[in-house]
């Protein structure tokens, strides 16, 4: 007989240096702008020279990436439901 044992996700010990946050939304002239206003809210020691910024490749949509100090599950929904409702995010990973 074989025993089928469900995965469960990692826990996340917080706080959780080098939480790795992707944002991606439609390319515009303020967008970088607007993503980490909103997440200088939630993060007020975020470090803007390790945010790294790429275009598509048919420059419609732009990814930012970054690592933040994760303080625990309710900051990191706030921040999900706030960087969607600038209507500017498609995504946030």
């Amino acid at each position: 007989m074989s025993q089928q044992t469900e995965q469960e996700a990692p826990k996340i010990e917080f706080p959780c240096p080098d939480y790795p946050i992707k944002v991606i939304g439609r390319d515009g002239p303020d967008f970088q702008d607007v993503v980490i206003d909103v997440v200088r809210i939630h993060v007020p020691d975020l470090d803007i020279t390790k945010i790294e910024i790429q275009g598509s490749s048919k420059g419609t949509f732009t990814s930012i990436r970054m690592k933040i100090t994760a303080t625990g599950h309710d900051q990191l929904k706030a921040l999900h439901e706030d960087l969607l409702s600038t209507g500017r995010v498609q995504m946030v990973m």
